[in-house]
C-alpha cells in the first residue's frame, strides 16, 4: 500500500494478524486491482466504484487473516448510482457468494460530521515507495497490506472554492475529504499553501494512497471514515507544493477520500435491501435458528417505530449491543456493537447478528440484543433500555 515517509520495510507500517486489520482486503476485477473492507454484516465490501468502470471480467476478495490466505468469489457489484467520471460518489459495495473469514474484521461506518481536522489510519494493498521517490513497486509486485497516517485537512469542495479553474474537476460539496503528504516542511505543505490548512504531518508515520489502494479504508476510532478514491497534484504560478513534476504520491501531492458519513443512507440502505431471508413482519421473526456446520449465518433483530414523524426528514436512531447469555460472542456468535438509523419512508430495519457454524455436539444456547439510547424518539415512560433473545439449536447430534 501507499507512498510512506520511510522504506515500506519499517515496522510501523506492518499490518500483523489480530491488530484489527483483517478486514482490509485486496478486491481484483478485470485484470486490475484495489482495496476494500469487510462491512459490519459480514457478508459485503465497501470499495471505490472506479474499480469497475469500463472493465469487465469476474470479480474476487482476498482476505489475509490469522487463519491464512483465502479467495472469496463474487456474488454482486453494486456501484453507487451518482458515480461519475469526476470521481464524485465513487463508492461501490461488493457482496460475497459465501460468508467472510470468521477471524476478518468487521467494521462500522463512521457517522459523524467531525472528520476535518483529525488525524486516521489509512490501510491498503497498493504500490509502495517513499515520499521522496514517490511509488516505485509495479503492479505485479507482491501485494503488501501496509498501513499509515494522516489527517483530513479540508472538504475537497473548499479546494475547489478558493482554485477555481486551477482544479478540472468539481467535487460534490460535502462529499469528500482530503489530505495531503507532508514532509515537515513548509515547502512542501501543499494544502498550509494553497488552502491555509497548515500542518507538517505525522513525522514518520505519514503516508500517502498510490495505485492499488483505490477503494481502501480511513479509518477514525476503528470505523470507516474514508474510501480512497484519486490522487493529483496542484499548484499555481507562485505555489508549487511537489517535490517531482510526476503525478506519483510524493511528497506535496494531495488525495481524496470519498466521505463516508455522508452516504450512511445509501450503504445502510444497501445492505439491508440485500440481506437473505431477512424477516419483514414480526410473524416472519424467527427466535430460534440453526447453528449450522460452517461459516457463518445470520440471525436477525427487527426494529419497528410505530409512531408519527412530526418532521417527514426526521431520522430515528437507536444504539445496539449483544450480551453473551449461554452463547458467547466470537465462539457460537459474533458480537456487534452499533447504531441503526430509522431514515425518512423507513420505519422499520433488521438487525443481523451472524451465528457461527461448527460440527460440535452440544446444548441449545442463546445470547441477548440489547437496543437503547433512542434518538429523535422514545421507548415509552421510563423505559431506557429493549431487550430480545435468540436461541442457537444444535444441529450436531445428540449432547450428553
Amino acid at each position: 500500500m501507499v507512498t510512506t515517509t520511510a522504506y515500506y520495510t519499517d515496522s510501523r507500517y506492518r499490518t500483523n494478524p489480530d491488530e484489527g486489520f483483517d478486514g482490509v482486503v485486496r478486491v481484483s476485477y478485470g485484470g486490475y486491482y484495489g482495496t476494500g473492507a469487510l462491512l459490519f454484516s459480514g457478508h459485503a465490501i465497501l470499495t471505490a466504484a472506479h474499480l469497475f468502470a469500463s472493465r469487465s471480467g469476474s470479480a474476487s476478495v482476498m482476505f489475509e487473516t490469522s487463519s491464512g490466505t483465502q479467495t472469496s468469489s463474487v456474488a454482486k457489484i453494486l456501484q453507487h448510482p451518482g458515480y461519475d467520471a469526476g470521481s464524485n460518489n465513487d463508492l461501490a459495495i461488493v457482496w460475497l457468494a459465501g460468508s467472510a473469514p470468521q477471524a476478518a474484521t468487521r467494521y462500522d461506518i463512521y457517522r459523524f460530521n467531525d472528520e476535518v481536522g483529525q488525524p486516521f489510519t489509512l490501510v491498503g494493498y497498493g504500490q509502495t515507495g517513499t515520499g521522496n521517490t514517490g511509488a516505485t513497486s509495479t503492479g505485479t509486485s507482491s501485494p503488501i497490506r501496509l498501513k499509515a497516517t494522516n489527517a483530513f485537512d479540508a472538504d475537497t469542495a473548499t479546494l475547489k472554492s478558493v482554485l477555481s479553474s486551477g482544479m478540472t474537476w468539481s467535487p460534490l460539496a460535502g462529499t469528500q475529504l482530503v489530505a495531503d503528504f507532508d514532509n515537515g516542511t513548509t515547502a512542501h505543505d501543499a494544502l498550509g499553501r494553497l488552502l491555509y490548512r497548515n500542518g507538517l504531518g505525522q513525522g514518520l508515520d505519514e503516508g500517502l494512497i498510490a495505485p492499488g489502494d483505490s477503494g481502501g479504508p480511513a479509518f477514525l476510532n476503528g470505523d470507516i471514515a474514508g474510501v480512497a478514491s484519486y490522487t493529483t497534484s496542484l499548484s499555481t504560478s507562485s505555489v508549487a507544493p511537489d517535490i517531482d513534476t510526476s503525478l506519483n504520491s510524493s511528497f506535496g501531492e494531495i488525495a481524496a477520500w470519498q466521505r463516508v458519513s455522508a452516504y450512511q443512507q445509501w450503504i445502510d440502505q444497501s445492505l439491508r435491501a440485500n440481506y437473505p431471508n431477512a424477516p419483514t413482519k414480526p410473524d416472519d421473526v424467527k427466535r430460534e435458528v440453526s447453528e449450522g456446520n460452517g461459516g457463518t449465518s445470520y440471525a436477525y433483530f427487527l426494529l419497528q417505530f410505530t409512531g408519527v414523524r412530526s418532521d417527514p426528514n426526521q431520522v430515528y436512531s437507536v444504539d445496539y449491543a449483544t450480551r453473551d447469555g449461554t452463547a458467547f460472542g466470537g465462539n457460537d456468535y459474533l458480537s456487534v456493537t452499533s447504531t441503526l438509523k430509522l431514515y425518512p419512508n423507513e420505519n422499520q430495519a433488521v438487525i443481523p447478528v451472524e451465528i457461527i457454524g461448527d460440527a460440535i455436539p452440544e446444548h441449545n444456547e442463546f445470547f441477548y440484543l440489547d437496543v437503547f439510547n433512542p434518538v429523535g424518539g422514545s421507548f415509552g415512560e421510563g423505559v431506557v433500555k429493549l431487550t430480545a433473545v435468540r436461541t442457537i439449536l444444535n444441529d450436531d447430534g445428540f449432547f450428553g
